[in-house]
């Protein structure tokens, strides 16, 4: 854009907007939501560890017994069926189709402050043809009191009409004024910004490239922000689809633990002390009131109305 618009007054308008836009500022959070999504996406494959202190102090009689134990935990889903892989991946889409609508917000306010300006400028110059105009028709409206008053065959109406036409460019004058300020007060809103005047050049310095590098037609189509963010969407109800159909199909998880405990209420350490267990469980949905159907069927719409 820089390149298009050479203007340096709008150039700083253009990166204060960038900078303070909220709309724009909204779409970057967007990614960094994502971009953590994603992460969490891509940490599913390792196992999940926890650890875990237990204390324990119990009288009988009139001894009093203490028992603690220590021990770490870890469990670890095995991917058999791509759930995790899916999910990776419909975070990676939802993670570009972020970076894409930021684009689209990007390029939409770029557009939106270089018409706002460029509206500014022409509004300028239609104000100071306006006004040029108006003081030539207030001296013809001299002229023709003048002629009428030495006899030089002008009418009363011809006065009247002249000092009409005189009024309603007046008028006109006034509605390009509030033009003005309600053009500068768009401008400010997009900059985040207290209602200012718009610094500004005039409509005759404006100058553009005569020739743009911008590629052949297909090229253009894949720099459409709006066209790759249809593309990610489609992605994503692709993976969210495998996800629901994988919900059919069974989980595989391994788990352990180990640890100590003085099970004897001592501080000794001993081989009777220590605790290691693992697990191995598999669990196959087989009625889930519908949830899983209902779940794909969801899944499939989502991914159709993507298509389209």
């Amino acid at each position: 854009w820089r390149e298009l618009f050479q203007d340096r007054h709008l150039q700083q308008l253009i990166d204060t907007a960038l900078v303070r836009n909220i709309d724009l500022r909204t779409a970057h959070l967007r990614i960094e939501q994502a971009d953590a999504v994603l992460m969490n996406a891509r940490l599913s494959y390792l196992p999940s560890a926890g650890l875990t202190a237990d204390g324990t102090v119990g009288k009988s009689g009139g001894a009093a017994s203490k028992s603690y134990t220590l021990g770490a935990s870890a469990s670890w889903e095995i991917d058999i069926f791509g759930k995790t892989t899916n999910a990776k991946r419909g975070a990676q889409e939802s993670l570009e189709l972020s970076k894409a609508y930021a684009q689209a917000v990007q390029t939409n306010l770029i557009a939106t402050v270089a018409n706002g300006y460029y509206t500014l400028i022409m509004l300028d110059e239609q104000l100071r043809i306006s006004k040029e105009t108006l003081v030539n028709w207030q001296k013809s409206v001299c002229v023709l009191e003048s002629l009428k008053r030495g006899g030089g065959g002008v009418t009363d109406a011809a006065v009247l009409q002249s000092k009409a036409n005189c009024m309603a460019l007046e008028s006109e004058i006034l509605s390009i004024e509030k033009s003005i300020k309600e053009s500068e007060n768009a401008l400010c809103t997009l900059l985040a910004t207290t209602p200012a005047p718009i610094k500004r050049g005039n409509l005759a310095d404006q100058q553009f490239p005569s020739k743009l590098s911008v590629g052949v037609p297909l090229q253009l189509l894949a720099n459409r922000p709006d066209v790759r963010m249809a593309e990610h969407q489609l992605a994503q109800a692709f993976y969210a689809t495998n996800i629901a159909r994988a919900s059919f199909y069974p989980s595989i998880n391994l788990s352990g633990s180990f640890g100590w405990t003085n099970s004897s209420g001592g501080v000794e350490l001993n081989p009777a002390g220590w605790l290691l267990n693992a697990i191995g469980s598999l669990v196959q949905p087989i009625f889930n009131r519908g949830a899983n159907i209902a779940n794909l069927k969801t899944a499939k719409a989502e991914q159709d109305i993507a298509v389209l």
